[in-house]
Formats: C-alpha cells, sequence, structure tokens
C-alpha cells in the first residue's frame, strides 16, 4: 500500500509537469508535425504518462502506446481509453518477444527500466543523487517487428524506454520514415550503438532536442557520425534529450 501511494504522489508530479505548460505542448505539437499528419500511425514506446501520446493525437494521428508499468497504464486508459485512435499495449518492447524484469523506481515511475547497466550508470551519477530502483516485477516483452505485424508500420516511433533504446531497435528489421530516440549523459555509448545501428539500416539524416526543449540543437540534419560527436561531446550536466532520424531532410531542419 506504501509503494502504490508513493507511486500515486509521483504520477500526480509527472501530470502536472508534463501536461501543466500549455507552451510546451505546442512547441511539442510543432515539432511532431514534421513527420506526422492526420491519419497516420505513431507509436509511442515507453508512454509513462502520456503526454507524447496526447500529441499524436491532437495531430489526428492513430496511436499505438507501449507502457509496461502497471500503475502508468490506468493512468493511459484513463485519460485516452475512450478515443478510438488510441491503443494500448501493456508490456516492454525489445529485441524479443517473451518477458523480462523491469526495475520500478517508486519515487520516480519516469525512469523505470529494464536495463541493469542504467542503474549502475545513475549510481551516484551528478543529478541522479537519491535514485532509487527499489521494486522489481516481471512484465510481458514485445518487439517493434510484431507490433507492426500487429498495428501496421508507423509513420513515427517515440523511443523512450531508459538505457533499453538499442534493445528496442534490435527488435525492428526494417527501416522507418522517422523515429526519435532517448539519450543520456550517463550513458551516451547506448545512444551511439543506437545511432551506428539506424545508420547501417537506412540512410537516416539525424537532428536532436536537450532536455524538454521541443526545439532543435541544429539548423540542418547532420549524419551519424556527426550527431554522435555532438553527443560525445556534451556536458554531463546536459543529462538527456531525444534524437531525431528521418529519410526525409525537410522535416529535420531547424
Amino acid at each position: 500500500m506504501l509503494a502504490w501511494l508513493t507511486t500515486g504522489r509521483a504520477i500526480l508530479r509527472s501530470l502536472r509537469i508534463y501536461y501543466g505548460d500549455k507552451s510546451r505542448n505546442k512547441k511539442m505539437d510543432a515539432i511532431y508535425a514534421r513527420f506526422l499528419k492526420a491519419g497516420d500511425l505513431a507509436f509511442d514506446v515507453g508512454s509513462h504518462v502520456g503526454d507524447r501520446a496526447g500529441s499524436f493525437l491532437r495531430l489526428g494521428a492513430k496511436v499505438v502506446a507501449v507502457e509496461p508499468q502497471p500503475a502508468l497504464g490506468t493512468v493511459l486508459k484513463l485519460f485516452y481509453g475512450r478515443n478510438p485512435s488510441f491503443h494500448l499495449v501493456r508490456a516492454a518492447v525489445g529485441a524479443r518477444e517473451g518477458e523480462i524484469e523491469l526495475k520500478l523506481n517508486t519515487r520516480n515511475p519516469t525512469v523505470a527500466t529494464a536495463s541493469d547497466d542504467f542503474i549502475k550508470s545513475a549510481d551516484a551519477a551528478p543529478g541522479w543523487e537519491g535514485q532509487e530502483w527499489d521494486d522489481r516485477i516481471q512484465v510481458p516483452m514485445t518487439t517493434l517487428d510484431a507490433l507492426i505485424a500487429r498495428y501496421g508500420k508507423p509513420a513515427f516511433v517515440k523511443i523512450d524506454v531508459e538505457g533499453f533504446e538499442d534493445e528496442v531497435l534490435a527488435g525492428l528489421s526494417q527501416p522507418l520514415d522517422a523515429l526519435s530516440l532517448e539519450f543520456t549523459t550517463i550513458q551516451r555509448g547506448v545512444a551511439l550503438t543506437a545511432i551506428k545501428r539506424l545508420a547501417a539500416m537506412a540512410p537516416y539524416r539525424f537532428n536532436a532536442a536537450l532536455g524538454e526543449s521541443q526545439e532543435f540543437a541544429h539548423p540542418e540534419p547532420l549524419s551519424a557520425e556527426a550527431i554522435g560527436r555532438w553527443i560525445a561531446e556534451l556536458p554531463m550536466d546536459a543529462n538527456s534529450g531525444d534524437v531525431y532520424a528521418s529519410l526525409n531532410d525537410a522535416a529535420l531542419r531547424g
């Protein structure tokens, strides 16, 4: 009961952060409108409280939100469950189908992870003080390929899974038009490996947005090598952001 109360308070805090700033929501809609139009399909992998799913829906897209945390799945159903364009998949996403252990941070559900290396990297890192992954649950795991087989090929995929991004891409066997993946300065190698994987799959170009800025950091799209160097040179206190990959250069121009 205490854990559920702690998680409930943390979710309320996330709702205030991710839904309380209307100007942020406008910026978010503007950046995703580069990749999505009405009627398109979008995957929100690691949906959390669904602010990105909400943006995709506002743009008229059909949304598959993938979220393994039971409490967050309940929030997503309450917010969007009656929308016929919204589908919830209660699972993690990785390189294979099956089950996986999810490490929960009951005081900060935003950073639940399937990656032991992510937790080790966060230990005592600047900006991550006091984070504790204090619970474990087994959850179903699916793949991007399996989701595509079930729902269709998406126009855009957002991936935010706390150090498991490359594992998610390992379950994808075909190029997609556009996608984003979170990076952190405590685990730059995960993002760099994921970028290399994408570059080997198709002639992707890249841009990035720091933190929750919802604004591209570069006026023109970059190569895989250039975006990799930029991530490698970021100061530690940059903390996190999202890399955007697209087969359409115009969508990535700042």
